[in-house]
């Protein structure tokens, strides 16, 4: 017989990025589902207003995840506020756009900093405290982006990649300890990180909140790979069985190849390009030195 759906009410969640597009739909959606939820952000007044609107089993916080030990104290925070952590959403990220020649060196270590090393830290923690209790779950947001190359994103695609091992790996190193581990794999999704982007043909875009309900159906059921839509999970299994010519071949006819780059100087970009430049405090003062 099936299992049954596990539960989600009374259990601490924690999710970083939980302000804006698909972090924020998230807490809302698991907050619904009863949850205790815990957002952490750089932006600490959108966070609050995301908590208050979940209701008082909420609580928002500020979280910048490039400052490890601040991270580290933002959980034990949520500890000291909520108890036990039973899933981690490391959700934090930013998608910079442009070529790999014209990426100053900053916003490498930024891109670089939040999409993979706050990902890594968050993991390492919720592993940490995880493990002697024997439960946990923990769901790294990752990208198709970490399947495969797109041409205006090389160092995003590079972090999202690197989400994708790290993931893999940690379900082998936890998977007899009672935590799971979850990558979500979303498509474009309609937020503002996908400003000024065209459609792929063939592969709709989503609205956060299809990622959000899809994590909740990992949670509740849980499983490794997080296709949003689930279709696109079909499609990256057919195009590794083929010749890497045929492969690019499809990526090119569905336009693939142009996603991202046609999108590197589009003026719809700018207010959030403006915004992820200064994402990353703790990761700027240090590059700064």
């Amino acid at each position: 017989m099936p299992k049954q759906p596990r539960e989600l009410q009374g259990k601490v969640i924690v999710i970083t990025g939980g302000a804006r597009g698909i972090g924020a739909s998230t807490a809302k959606a698991v907050g619904r589902e009863g949850a205790k939820v815990a957002i952490g952000d750089l932006d600490e007044a959108d966070a609050e207003r995301v908590a208050k609107e979940i209701g008082p089993e909420a609580v928002g916080l500020s979280l910048d995840v490039t400052d490890r030990t601040g991270f580290s104290a933002f959980l034990d925070e949520v500890e000291r506020r909520l108890g036990p952590i039973d899933v981690l959403i490391n959700n934090a990220g930013i998608m910079p756009l442009s070529l790999l020649e014209d990426e100053d060196d900053a916003m490498t270590t930024r891109l670089l900093e939040i999409n993979l090393h706050g990902v890594i830290h968050g993991t390492r923690e919720a592993a940490r405290r995880m493990r002697p209790r024997r439960t946990g779950h923990i769901v790294n947001v990752a990208s198709v982006a970490g399947k495969a190359g797109f041409p205006g994103g090389a160092t995003y695609c590079a972090t999202k990649h690197g989400v994708v091992g790290l993931s893999e790996s940690m379900r082998f190193e936890l998977r007899d300890d009672g935590v799971e581990v979850s990558v979500v794999l979303p498509a474009i999704v309609r937020t503002e990180l996908a400003a000024g982007l065209d459609e792929a043909r063939g592969v709709k875009s989503v609205q956060p909140e299809d990622v959000a309900a899809a994590i909740v159906g990992a949670l509740r059921r849980p499983h490794f790979d997080v296709f949003v839509p689930r279709s696109t999970g079909a499609i990256q299994k057919f195009s590794q069985a083929l010749p890497r010519r045929a492969a690019e071949w499809i990526v090119r006819k569905i336009g693939g190849d142009k996603l991202l780059a046609s999108a590197v100087r589009s003026a719809e970009r700018a207010e959030y390009e403006s915004r992820a430049a200064a994402s990353a405090p703790a990761s700027d003062r240090e590059h700064d030195r």
